[in-house]
């Protein structure tokens, strides 16, 4: 019986692999908005994709971002400046990206824009500090699909959603987990839709990448600031050790999702992606709660 098991699985993973190997033709026809390409992950891509002889439209929140990228890649490559948070913005560039397609339409939308900080228990931070986070990681992503799927449809081409494996286990306080559960769900049900026009989305899980975003000089100085504005009575509580201890952090991407004739629903870079967070998103709440809470920070005076 386990012969048979081990045989049928290797057989799913042949044929899955055999598919995947398949590769999307004339792409050097084919254009991909890429938001969020100052630098980290949306950068790499564009340079990836520009290599491989794409129409790359990369979408930069500075003007020295946008420099930098194009000294770095060939002249096919176009920059915009785009703040995923003003909706004027968003239409400005859904404009420019039609004068660059016209009526080949487009191919990839990447919705990498983002940001991870502050992260922190709920206590420290505001409601301006969740807005903040909600507006760029997931209701800036949402604003930028609404206007450029139209051009997606024409084509019947992929929308690629940056989440995290953050968007399946929430380890941590603050917006950054509750903006990557949005984009799970918006995705979901984005996949669902699209699908009657043949329009393919894929959601990227990464685990821990070590960026410009998630540097231990930039994560410690949003935790200060964010003790800072704390309540004496939650400073009391959590005493001033909690802060001191280190606490887990993610972002990512991948681009098979653009070039494959047949991408996955959701791919998961990273080993620690792969073999710990996502096996953990499936145990029951409470194992999981034992699972985060043994070894972990404790405030100074629990009750």
């Amino acid at each position: 019986m386990w012969l048979y098991l081990v045989v049928l699985v290797g057989l799913y993973y042949l044929l899955r692999w055999q598919r995947e190997r398949q590769v999307v033709s004339h792409l050097r026809d084919k254009y991909v908005f890429i938001t969020g390409c100052d630098s980290g992950f949306g950068n790499l891509l564009a340079r990836q994709l520009d290599l491989r002889g794409l129409r790359v439209l990369a979408a930069c929140l500075t003007e020295q971002g946008a420099q930098q990228l194009r000294k770095q890649t060939s002249d096919r490559l176009e920059t915009v400046l785009l703040d995923v948070t003003k909706t004027e913005s968003v239409a400005a560039a859904k404009e420019w990206v039609k004068e660059r397609v016209g009526d080949r339409g487009l191919w990839g939308l990447v919705n990498n824009a983002g940001i991870c900080m502050p992260l922190a228990p709920n206590e420290w931070l505001t409601k301006q500090d969740f807005m903040v986070m909600l507006d760029v990681n997931l209701l800036g992503m949402v604003d930028v699909t609404l206007q450029l799927l139209p051009l997606v449809r024409k084509t019947k081409g992929r929308v690629v959603n940056v989440s995290s494996v953050m968007g399946r286990v929430s380890l941590f306080g603050g917006g950054y987990c509750l903006s990557k559960y949005g984009v799970e769900a918006f995705s979901d049900s984005l996949r669902r839709e699209l699908s009657y026009f043949g329009v393919k989305v894929a959601v990227i899980e990464p685990g821990f990448f070590m960026t410009n975003m998630t540097a231990a000089e930039v994560f410690n100085g949003n935790l200060q600031a964010a003790w800072q504005q704390a309540s004496p009575e939650v400073k009391d509580l959590y005493g001033d050790a909690f802060k001191s201890k280190p606490l887990s952090r993610s972002q990512g991407l991948s681009l098979h999702a653009l070039t494959s004739c047949h991408p996955r629903t959701r791919y998961s870079p990273g080993w620690d992606a792969k073999f710990f967070y996502l096996p953990m998103s499936y145990l029951p709440t409470f194992l999981m709660d034992l699972m985060m809470c043994y070894g972990a920070p404790r405030p100074a005076k629990v009750l």
